[in-house]
Formats: structure tokens, sequence, C-alpha cells
């Protein structure tokens, strides 16, 4: 689905919990935001932060449903991190482009498609304000006051003043996003490598003991020849090899922070004006709280 074009009941995406790509919960889904021209539902805010304080911006381009879930196309990450618009019951052009600009989406212009299609300079509305314009036209407000309604919508001045303009500049916004760096392998091999030891070994050796016989001892003699024969006995060496446990070896990831400068190049308008006699000045933010006094 996108830009919310299979979501045919605004009414039944309030309250529904909002998922990011990868399956992470942000929050529940607290107002539905159509297209001014279309009516289609095209953003919803999601309360996020601590207790559910604060609403951001969703766009529903690639969400789906699924049951009491939905499923959007963009990360927790950037949601977070979305402008800061107050969620009131309707959203001007220029803060419908920054959100835009912000998810990486291309805001659909549809300027030769007539009447019926979105408008350059359309906004968008809150479910509640479209409720509000249809029962003022119910109560024979007419179409001119719905239109009217829609043009004057959160801006509390009139367009046509030509003795004002809005000052903009560029904010750096950084993020980080983790990829790939390297792997580590851990793998088992066999070498061989010599072993030397020592290990004492007995033997038996021959001796001639002579041992003389004393009178009286009962000794028989006899001449003649005979033999005596002993068995000699001695210790070798036996090797034998058997595989025990050692060690146990794996790998582990550690987390390492550290910090990183960023710089880039941001652009801010400054406004110049010409007095009566031709000389030039130019009021910046500075000028304006010099003649303001502080901002609180």
């Amino acid at each position: 689905m996108t830009q919310g074009e299979g979501f045919t009941n605004p009414d039944g995406l309030t309250g529904l919990t909002a998922y990011d790509r990868t399956g992470e919960k942000i929050g529940s889904v607290e107002q539905v935001y159509l297209d001014d021209r279309s009516g289609r539902p095209e953003w919803v805010t999601v309360k996020t932060g601590l207790f559910g304080m604060k609403q951001s911006f969703v766009p529903l381009a690639g969400a789906r449903r699924q049951d009491d879930q939905l499923h959007v196309a963009t990360t927790k990450e950037a949601v977070k991190d979305a402008p800061r618009i107050d969620a009131d019951q309707h959203i001007e052009p220029g803060e419908e482009h920054e959100l835009y600009a912000h998810y990486g989406l291309t805001r659909p212009e549809s300027t030769t498609r007539g009447a019926a299609g979105r408008a350059p300079a359309a906004g968008m509305r809150g479910r509640e304000g479209m409720r509000e314009r249809e029962g003022m036209a119910g109560a024979g407000a007419g179409a001119g006051m719905v239109g009217a309604g829609a043009a004057s919508r959160s801006t509390g001045r009139d367009d046509s003043k030509s003795d004002e303009m809005i000052r903009s500049e560029e904010r750096l916004r950084v993020g980080t996003e983790e990829e790939v760096v390297g792997q580590a392998r851990l793998r088992k091999v066999v070498v061989t490598e010599d072993v030397k030891t020592s290990v004492p070994l007995s033997h038996e050796e021959v001796r001639v003991v002579r041992e003389p016989i004393r009178e009286g001892d009962g000794t028989r003699a006899t001449i003649g020849e005979a033999e005596a024969e002993v068995t000699l006995h001695a210790e070798k060496a036996v090797v034998r090899k058997e595989s025990v446990p050692v060690e146990r070896v794996r790998l582990e990831t550690e987390r390492v922070t550290e910090t990183e400068e960023v710089s880039d190049t941001v652009r801010k308008e400054q406004i110049e004006y010409d007095r009566a006699k031709g000389e030039r000045g130019a009021k910046g933010e500075g000028w304006r709280d010099r003649k303001q006094g502080p901002r609180h």
C-alpha cells in the first residue's frame, strides 16, 4: 500500500499499535491525517518517548495493517528524530514538505489532474478537523465555508500581507547506522611437534658371590661337573598416546563507543531591508533577540 490508498476507513487506524519495518514497537496511533484534496490518509501520529508524552508523525507510504497492528516502512529511530510539529488538526504545506524530506520521500504533486488532484499548495487535515468541517457543511454553512475553513486553518493571519516574510535556516541532524566492517573466524588445525621426556629404566646384572664354608656346616662335598642358571630382567620404555581436553576457546564481541566529530555546511537566510533613503540594513536572528529581548 502506498500513500494510504489501501486504508479506506481512517477511523480504523486510531488505536492500532505501530511497528517499524524491523518489527520493533514504536507506539500507539493517536490521529490520522488526510490529504485536503483527495481525502486519503497519508500520515498518522504515534505516541512515543518516555510515558508516551510525545506524538511523532509517521508516513503511511508502504504501510500495511495486520489485525490490531500497523506495520510502517520506516524505522523507530527515524520516527524519534522526526521534525517536531504540533499534532493539531491541520499540517501546513511547509511542515508537510519538511516531513517528506526527513523520511526521504517524494511528495506527490498532481497539478495536471484537475480539481480531483492535489494542488501544490494543499496541506493536510486531521481526522477530527475533517469531521468538524463536515458538521459545519451539514448545518447549512455550504461548500464555500468548507473550502474557506481548509484554506485558513492554523495560520492565524492573512497570507495576502506583503509586509512580512519567513526566515529559514538549515540545521544539521546527525544520526547513526550500523554497518558490517569485518568478520572474525575461529578454526582448529592439527600440528605436529617433537616431545622429549626422560624415564628411569632398571635391569638386572649378574655378579659372582663367594662365601667360605666352615667346618661343621654339614655341607656335603661332591666332585664333578655342574651348571647353574639365573634369569635376568630389564625394563623398557613403552609409549602410548591419548587425547585429553586442555582448554576451551570461544569468540566474543565487545561494543566500544568512540566520539567522532562530524562537520558540514548549513545555510541560513538573512533578512535585508532598505530604508527610505536607500540605506541598506540586515536583520538576522541576533537583531531579533536585541529588539525583542530574551526568548523563553
